[in-house]
């Protein structure tokens, strides 16, 4: 059964590494599975990129994530979901989601602004913006409050963090 993978956090906290690391690593797993894959959903791509809108209550990036999932669930994959995803504006979505599949892991990656500044620094976007945007965007302690949602923090390294979500993923 496909299951839904969500991984939220402030910008920079090393999320989006992550996602494209489980992708690569659950991908091949089912490659011999005609139809079995695992999709990468990721806020930015679908709001900055193909939406090409900003952030808050009510824009269309939600309703998309939603969408995208879905056909990942009706096709069979895996669905992975990454961005910040602020709880006060995709939370209700999310949780919609994780009702529709029969198996949801959520991480909120919980790290403190200077590490994720620190981190942001060693980004190949870093010059797109800086710290006064991340100030602003930063939300401590957002969590969606779903079942068993992990909570990562600035202690574990992304490795470590990394083959914990594997750990869960092969657990069930």
């Amino acid at each position: 059964m496909p299951k839904l993978i969500i991984i939220r956090g402030n910008s920079g906290s090393g999320k989006s590494v992550i996602a494209k690391q489980l992708q690569q690593d659950l991908q091949p797993r089912f490659a011999k599975d005609l139809g079995h894959g695992t999709m990468l959903v990721s806020q930015d791509v679908i709001r900055r990129d193909i939406l090409r809108t900003k952030d808050g209550p009510g824009n269309p990036s939600v309703q998309l994530i939603k969408d995208t999932a879905t056909y990942g669930l009706n096709i069979g994959f895996d669905v992975i979901i990454e961005g910040i995803l602020v709880r006060n504006v995709y939370g209700t979505m999310l949780r919609e989601l994780s009702a529709l599949f029969t198996e949801t892991h959520a991480y909120y990656f919980d790290i403190s602004f200077e590490e994720t500044l620190r981190r942001h620094h060693t980004k190949p976007n870093a010059h797109e913006f800086g710290e006064e945007e991340m100030r602003r965007w930063y939300v401590p302690k957002d969590l969606l409050s779903l079942p068993d949602e992990r909570i990562f923090n600035d202690h574990q390294s992304q490795n470590d963090i990394f083959r914990s979500i594997l750990s869960d993923l092969q657990d069930k």
